[in-house]
């Protein structure tokens, strides 16, 4: 049986992206100093075929253009996820975002 696995990453804060390593995940550390790498690392991480590449909320929503580009352009999938400070709910808004326009309404709507 063929390997059709591709592979994962996480870009964020040591906090944040070291723990994926655990599993597997290649974690993509940023600094203060190097959070201006962002754009161009997660541009290659796409270009290289990572199925799903796991990133810290603040540069989510610092770097929306860029996240919309990536998901648009590849078959990467950018997920956001918490920083070592907490949610911020910009995960939970990408995701219901992208049901809604999947499904064509906000299933998560309260009632």
């Amino acid at each position: 049986m063929a390997d059709n696995s591709k592979p994962m990453a996480a870009i964020g804060s040591y906090e944040m992206a070291l723990p994926f390593q655990a599993v597997g995940v290649r974690s993509v550390i940023l600094t203060p100093e190097t959070r201006n790498t962002f754009e161009a690392t997660l541009e290659q991480l796409a270009r290289e075929d990572y199925a799903v590449v796991f990133i810290q909320e603040d540069l989510f929503v610092e770097f929306t253009g860029k996240v919309e580009e990536i998901n648009d352009k590849y078959s990467t999938s950018v997920l956001p996820v918490p920083g070592p400070s907490g949610a911020t709910g910009a995960g939970l808004a990408s995701i219901r975002g992208s049901v809604e326009k999947a499904v064509g309404m906000d299933i998560f709507a309260e009632r």
